[in-house]
């Protein structure tokens, strides 16, 4: 039973994933990427500035225990010839003491000397690890910045694909029927073409009747000019209108 409702959840999770992913902004989606690229970047950092403080650390401990082993060593040199100085004079109670001394010191030198071998292998780890983090720290920032340069890249590209699907529905819509009372481009062209092919035919008619008529008139003025010039040729012969030219017959009379 179990197992069976482990299965679903994990298939109801992959379904509602899936169905996420296929709704998402990928521009949102770009951003979300980046900000999460950003805050693990943050994080490493402040994790390799603790490694290289205590780096830091160690290295100033290891650099106090050298300053205080260098003092115990020249105190022990120097209870040993105050000893010896007073063993010299015959004192041998001060020379007791400071054989004592010397001997505590020493006690002294020997765990500083160990603290120093172990904070020198503590700094040596520690300052490998330095260098690691602040390797880590640098790969890490190159990587941000080339998902930076890429995310800019997508969204560029993000934008030609929603433009281009823009531009594909619009081409779609001037070669298909949107409705029943939406004609398509194509169809109102058509329409146009024809309504300018009447027109255009119409003209060409009236052109041709106004021509004809110009025509006409012509005619006619040239009728009236020559009736007009006949009419002057008639009175310069004598021959009016109203009257008939008698014939002349030779040899007889009329």
């Amino acid at each position: 039973m179990f197992k069976l409702a482990r299965k679903w959840w994990k298939y109801m999770t992959a379904k509602l994933t899936g169905s996420f992913n296929e709704r998402a902004d990928p521009k949102v989606q770009l951003e979300q990427a980046i900000s999460e690229a950003q805050s693990q970047h943050k994080r490493l950092k402040e994790q390799a500035t603790n490694v290289i403080a205590g780096q830091k650390q160690a290295e100033i401990r290891l650099n106090g225990k050298m300053t205080e082993l260098e003092k115990l060593n020249a105190n022990a040199r120097q209870a040993l010839i105050m000893a010896a100085d007073a063993q010299t004079s015959g004192d041998a109670g001060k020379a007791t003491q400071y054989t004592n001394a010397a001997e505590t010191i020493a006690g002294q030198l020997i765990q500083v000397e160990r603290d120093v071998e172990s904070l020198k292998s503590m700094v040596l780890e520690s300052t490998e690890a330095a260098d690691a983090a602040k390797a880590a720290v640098m790969q890490n920032s190159r990587l941000l910045q080339e998902r930076i340069a890429e995310k800019s890249k997508l969204v560029s590209q993000l934008e030609q694909a929603k433009m281009q699907e823009e531009m594909n529905v619009a081409m779609d819509q001037l070669n298909e029927t949107v409705g029943d009372d939406v004609p398509t481009l194509k169809e109102v062209e058509e329409k146009i073409q024809v309504r300018y092919a009447k027109a255009k035919a119409a003209s060409e008619l009236t052109e041709a009747s106004v021509e004809s008529r110009v025509l006409e008139v012509e005619q006619a003025t040239a009728n009236v000019e020559a009736q007009g010039r006949l009419s002057e040729l008639r009175a310069e012969l004598g021959l009016d209108s109203g009257t008939q030219a008698t014939p002349t017959v030779e040899g007889g009379t009329t």
